[in-house]
C-alpha cells in the first residue's frame, strides 16, 4: 500500500476552553501541530475555523503540499444552511482546501428528510465549484445501524444529484466529529461495524474513518475495510508505530 500518511488528516480541534488553555496557548498548540503535519508529510491537517488562515500561511512558507482542512458547523451539525454556507464561504476565502460539514443528523432522526438533503445539495454544489472536497460527517454514535445506512443513502443520493460523476471522489461520507458524548461508554467515533455499514452504503463515495482510531493496527484495520482517509489526533504515533496519547 502507500505511506499511511497519506490517508492521515492528523486533526487538532479543541477549543482553548475544551483544552484549557489561553486562546494564546491554544494558538501555539495549532502551530505545533501544523508544524508536525508538515514534517511527518501528512495527507491534511484539520484545524478549527479561526485557525485556517493561520495554517494556510504556515503551509505556504513551508513550501509544502501539505492541505489544510476545516470544520463546519461543528460539532451538532444544526445550524441551518445559511450558517453552513457562510462559514463555508469564510474557510475557503481563508485558504481552506477541504471542508468537513457535520450533516444535521438530529434532523435526519427527527423525520426531517428534506431540511438535510437541501443543505448537502446546496452545500456540495457550493464546495465543489470553488475546487474543494467536502466531507458529510454523520456522526455514528448518534445514529442505529438502520439510520447509518439511511443517512448514507441520503447524503449519496443528495451528492450525486448535484455533483458531477467526476466529482464524486472529492466528496466523503465521514463517520464522526469525535466530540459526541455517547452514552455507557460505548464507541464515540468509528468503529469496525460502523465503517462496514458506511462502505457498503456511501458507495460510489469515498469514506473516512474518524474518531477512535488511535493505533497503526486500528488504522490499518480501517484501510482494509476501504476507507480512503483517517482523522484522528494520534497522527504520529499511528504513523510511527507508537500508543497513541491522544483521544480523538
Amino acid at each position: 500500500m502507500d505511506d499511511i500518511r497519506q490517508y492521515l488528516d492528523s486533526t487538532y480541534l479543541k477549543t482553548a476552553a475544551q483544552a484549557g488553555l489561553t486562546d494564546a496557548q491554544n494558538r501555539e498548540v495549532v502551530r505545533h501541530v501544523v508544524t508536525e503535519a508538515i514534517e511527518e508529510n501528512f495527507k491534511l491537517v484539520m484545524v478549527r475555523p479561526d485557525m485556517v488562515a493561520m495554517a494556510c500561511e504556515m503551509v505556504r512558507q513551508a513550501g509544502s503540499p501539505l492541505y489544510v482542512g476545516t470544520v463546519i458547523d461543528f460539532p451538532e451539525g444544526s445550524g441551518g444552511l445559511e450558517a453552513k454556507r457562510a462559514e463555508a464561504a469564510q474557510a475557503i476565502k481563508d485558504g481552506a482546501d477541504e471542508l468537513d460539514f457535520v450533516v444535521d443528523y438530529t434532523a435526519y432522526k427527527a423525520g426531517n428528510l428534506s431540511k438535510v438533503e437541501e443543505e448537502v445539495g446546496q452545500c456540495t454544489r457550493l464546495a465543489l465549484q470553488r475546487g474543494r472536497v467536502i466531507k458529510w460527517i454523520i456522526e455514528v454514535a448518534a445514529l442505529t445501524a438502520e439510520e447509518i445506512k439511511g443517512l448514507c443513502g441520503l447524503v449519496r443520493g443528495a451528492v450525486t444529484a448535484n455533483a458531477d460523476v467526476t466529482d464524486y471522489g472529492s466528496v466523503f461520507i465521514k463517520s464522526s466529529t469525535g466530540f459526541y458524548q455517547a452514552d455507557g461508554g460505548k464507541p464515540n467515533g468509528a468503529t469496525p461495524e460502523s465503517i462496514k455499514i458506511m462502505m457498503e452504503c456511501a458507495a460510489p463515495l469515498p469514506v473516512k474513518a474518524a474518531g477512535g482510531v488511535r493505533s497503526y493496527d486500528e488504522a490499518m484495520a480501517m484501510i482494509n475495510l476501504g476507507v480512503k482517509r483517517i482523522g484522528t489526533s494520534s497522527a504520529k504515533a499511528i504513523a510511527n508505530g507508537r500508543p497513541a496519547t491522544e483521544g480523538y
